[in-house]
């Protein structure tokens, strides 16, 4: 549940502060008469995204057996590697991200301020309904659901008093917090990804059990199940999994040293 909590919380409160802040600077910039075009493409970006997660479960239904294990491990590490650069992307992004969107609103026509509205709720919807998805396979569907419309509550209710009030939330901030919490996601997702591919024969196995600590702390039981749906917690895990847990972190590491070296080089804005 806090997985799923976790993840429409920040994917809402990401969209919701997106859209807050194209309607604001509408407001401050004497635009607000387009604002009906923003509404426009919140509504439609919320559309497309039902309809999208209504397609995933119609594809996850219909897989049994190998092809099951198969689309769960692709999915996984599809929704790994989105939540990765993601996460990339806002470090490099979070600290000028409002100047950014008032950029872009500077430049764009009604139906361009439409289309913007409606890729930043699309783009946060997708996500939700990949990372759900991919959650889902770890946990029952109805704790998923619970914790992701409790998500959801709590970003709109942040959103709002953000806006209504004059507290100015710190994007950056907020978003390297809780991009911590995804790093531990994305790395169980990649880990977990490895499991379901080995199960379904298409990746060798190699040692299946490097060690068992099972007796110790039981995937089964509350603690281990609670690891287990939030950062991909085996307690027998294959020499594959390991190394893929292991590597991910060194990857990322690479990834954000590399985005240090050119944000100190003066290649990326970071004011």
């Amino acid at each position: 549940m806090l997985e799923s909590f976790m993840i429409t919380f920040r994917e809402g409160l990401e969209a919701l502060l997106i859209v807050g802040v194209i309607l604001g600077y509408l407001v401050q910039t004497n635009r607000d008469y387009v604002n009906k075009y923003v509404y426009a493409g919140v509504g439609l970006g919320i559309l497309s995204s039902l309809l999208a997660a209504v397609t995933f479960n119609i594809l996850a239904i219909e897989f049994e057996g190998r092809n099951e294990a198969l689309f769960e491990g692709v999915v996984m590490l599809l929704a790994a590697l989105v939540l990765t650069s993601m996460i990339i992307w806002m470090l490099k992004e979070s600290s000028n991200i409002s100047a950014n969107i008032r950029k872009n609103v500077d430049s764009k026509t009604e139906y361009g301020l439409m289309g913007l509205a409606f890729v930043s709720v699309f783009r946060e919807g997708i996500e939700t309904v990949l990372f759900m998805g991919a959650a889902a396979m770890n946990t029952e569907t109805s704790t998923v659901l619970y914790g992701g419309l409790l998500g959801l509550a709590v970003s709109v209710v942040i959103a709002y008093l953000v806006f209504k009030s004059s507290y100015h939330l710190n994007l950056g901030m907020f978003f390297n917090l809780t991009s911590v919490f995804l790093i531990l996601f994305a790395a169980g997702l990649t880990a977990h990804g490895i499991h379901e591919l080995q199960e379904a024969a298409l990746i060798p196995v190699f040692n299946e059990h490097l060690w068992d600590i099972n007796h110790i702390l039981s995937e089964d039981g509350i603690a281990g199940s609670l690891l287990k749906s939030l950062f991909g917690y085996n307690g027998n895990p294959s020499l594959l999994e390991v190394i893929s847990y292991i590597g991910y972190y060194v990857a990322l590491g690479i990834g954000i040293k590399g985005l240090n070296s050119k944000s100190k080089n003066g290649t990326v804005q970071t004011t």
